[in-house]
């Protein structure tokens, strides 16, 4: 299986998006904002079926546009702070009316199918590359930013306190959230692409350990979920979109299973 370059690309696509897709999501869970990476990953299709109506390449306008919608949704919280299932409605109408008009109006140079349910053909050199400079940047942001993304995840309001610019991380990680998103899209399609940031985080929650924990093994339950669903749907020949947040919501599963028994256990002794 190996021996093909097309799954040589793919395994190590899905590396990167085993590592980004658990620590952005993982801000993301703690700040109760799971529902953002699922508007985000909406929106990707739009920005994709930009780009390849411009003849562009179709991740970068997925970065683009994505980036543009997490800033959409920051800059309406000033405006709606009470009412974040409305920012997201809003982001989400404007995304996807875009994206069914410009497939509708027959315009579109490629087929947009692949990027809704993810294919591992279709990642590119040049995919690789972007995926390389997104996840660096993101990671070395993530690192920098560490301390003051972690204080405004427990208590934003404390944050502004303190003295931490919230409004400025809050814009950042949106476009962190947007990398995340454009980097993943070849591999797990925007159909699924919510469940890789949140689903190994809900997984890693169930431990009960703390963040810098929850965090690694959110990074680890990632690697399992997308490598066995990159592998397995090879063989199925599966979307392998589909099939990876079917492997995450059964290993979620089997950490509720395991968890339940240990109690049990416990009880009994």
């Amino acid at each position: 299986m190996l021996n093909y370059s097309f799954m040589q690309n793919a395994l190590f696509v899905s590396v990167f998006i085993s590592v980004l897709c658990p620590c952005i999501g993982v801000f993301l869970v703690l700040r109760r904002y799971s529902m953002i990476g699922d508007t985000l990953s909406h929106a990707s299709l739009a920005g994709i079926t930009i780009g390849l109506m411009l003849n562009q390449n179709p991740v970068l306008g997925a970065f683009v546009f994505t980036s543009i919608c997490g800033a959409l949704i920051e800059f309406l919280r000033t405006y709606f702070q009470k009412y974040t299932d409305l920012i997201l409605s809003i982001v989400l109408a404007l995304s996807v009316g875009t994206a069914i008009t410009i497939i509708s109006s027959g315009k579109l140079h490629a087929n947009a199918d692949s990027f809704m349910f993810g294919s591992i053909l279709t990642v590119t050199r040049f995919d690789m590359i972007m995926v390389v400079v997104l996840s660096v940047i993101s990671v070395l942001a993530l690192i920098f930013l560490y301390h003051q993304m972690l204080y405004i995840a427990y208590d934003e309001e404390a944050a502004k306190v303190a003295g931490v610019r919230v409004k400025l991380i809050n814009y950042v990680f949106s476009i962190l959230v947007a990398s995340a998103i454009s980097v993943s899209i070849r591999i797990v399609g925007v159909l699924v692409l919510s469940s890789m940031i949140a689903l190994p985080v809900a997984t890693a929650l169930q431990l009960g350990k703390g963040f810098k924990a929850t965090l690694l093994f959110s990074i680890l339950f990632s690697v399992i979920d997308i490598m066995l669903g990159l592998f397995v749907s090879f063989y199925l020949n599966v979307a392998p979109g589909g099939f990876t947040a079917l492997v995450s919501v059964a290993v979620l599963v089997l950490v509720l299973l395991a968890k339940r028994i240990q109690a049990g256990i416990r009880e009994i002794r």
